[in-house]
């Protein structure tokens, strides 16, 4: 299947050019200006004044009816720069016929003067350096042919406008291309967080109904045993396209709502070998982050079913701080492996990973793990509260 870059941003949404166009809409109206006042300043000395006022009676109408050309890259296209740039050039080529060779060749300003610059730097705006270089090379070409021979000045002031266009050029360049990386890299981030929580939803329910279905079939033995077997295959299948899959967007349900009890969520979890302790009072969170919470503390009872034995207890501790709450989830089992959350994780088995970490840190939280073999493990999940409302409860404590 062919591949394609990432188209690259409108000309709307980029922040860096924007200014510089405005800046030229600005520049090109107040040299066309200049370049007037100019000559009526030496309109006496003019050979053949009637050329210049029919250059001017085109470079203003023309400057002020394409403003609207020149304040965004999409509007200003390559057929309009190319006659904006032969109007630059018609006036510099036409300053000997207007003023006289003599005067010309004394230092005289061209016809439309400093404007050129304005014709060069719309090249760079919207092509880069490389066509602002060409355009500045075209004016310096037609500089010295109106000149007769190259001069200090006339070189000086090319060069100047060739090192300002190519400049601005280079940069216009280097941000449109920084703009692409972060236009990629917020993709793949919103595709990777979208991912992982797709994985965590998917370990809380398919995975482990089709890895009970699993064992329970073995057990069972006989058509039982087929069943298992096919849970089995579509377990592993699943949890490979949660590794290496990107997901399709899928909202996410109760983002929002009136504050729940933690207690009241946590209570359900609770039974003959998992025990619950907290506040005698409401430790009230907001809906989603009250969900997501006992989601991870779920997740982290599931693992104790599963690798800690049938016979292990857990107890978890609720702790209501002014500024976070804080659940730690403990067991008698026989503690984790060194290295086997790595490796389960490469396996695709993302309970720790996602279910519970991954949780915590969309949340703003964090999830610390202590594991002992033989000793049992200690999960300890800490949600801070947002600062209004530790602010509220510190006026409450009050």
């Amino acid at each position: 299947m062919a591949t394609t870059e990432p188209a690259p941003p409108r000309a709307a949404n980029r922040l860096v050019e924007r200014p510089l166009w405005q800046a030229l809409t600005v520049y090109r109206p107040l040299t066309a200006c200049y370049a007037l006042a100019l000559f009526l300043a030496e309109r006496e000395h003019f050979a053949r004044p009637a050329v210049a006022w029919a250059f001017y009676a085109v470079l203003l109408p023309w400057t002020l009816l394409t403003l609207p050309r020149v304040r965004a890259e999409a509007r200003c296209t390559r057929p309009f720069l190319v006659a904006d740039l032969l109007l630059a050039l018609t006036g510099i080529l036409l300053t000997p016929l207007a003023d006289g060779a003599a005067r010309v060749a004394s230092g005289v300003p061209t016809l439309p003067s400093i404007w050129t610059a304005g014709a060069v730097l719309a090249w760079a705006l919207k092509g880069g350096w490389r066509p602002a270089a060409a355009a500045s090379v075209l004016v310096g070409v037609a500089n010295v042919v109106q000149r007769g021979t190259p001069s200090q000045s006339t070189l000086h002031n090319v060069l100047l406008v060739c090192i300002a266009a190519i400049a601005i050029g280079y940069v216009v360049e280097v941000a449109r291309a920084s703009e692409r990386t972060l236009a990629r890299a917020l993709e793949i981030e919103s595709a990777t967080r979208e991912r992982e929580r797709l994985a965590r939803d998917i370990h809380d329910g398919v995975l482990q109904v089709l890895a009970m279905v699993q064992r329970r079939g073995t057990a069972l033995g006989g058509e039982a045993a087929e069943l298992g077997r096919l849970a089995g295959e579509q377990e592993t299948a699943l949890r490979a396209l949660v590794r290496g899959g990107p997901p399709p967007a899928a909202p996410r349900p109760g983002d929002s709502g009136a504050p729940l009890d933690l207690m009241t969520l946590l209570a359900p979890l609770a039974g003959a070998r998992t025990s619950l302790a907290g506040p005698g009072t409401p430790v009230p969170l907001a809906a989603h982050a009250a969900r997501e919470l006992t989601a991870a503390v779920a997740a982290a009872l599931d693992n104790v079913a599963r690798h800690a034995g049938e016979d292990a207890r857990a107890w978890l501790l609720v702790e209501d701080e002014t500024d976070a709450v804080l659940v730690t989830v403990r067991d008698d089992g026989p503690g984790i492996p060194e290295g086997r959350l790595a490796e389960a994780a490469e396996q695709g088995r993302l309970g720790v990973a996602q279910s519970i970490r991954g949780r915590l840190a969309d949340l703003g939280g964090t999830a610390a793990l202590l594991s002992v073999p033989g000793q049992g493990t200690e999960v300890e999940l800490r949600l801070p509260r947002p600062p209004e409302s530790t602010n509220d409860r510190k006026d409450s404590a009050r």
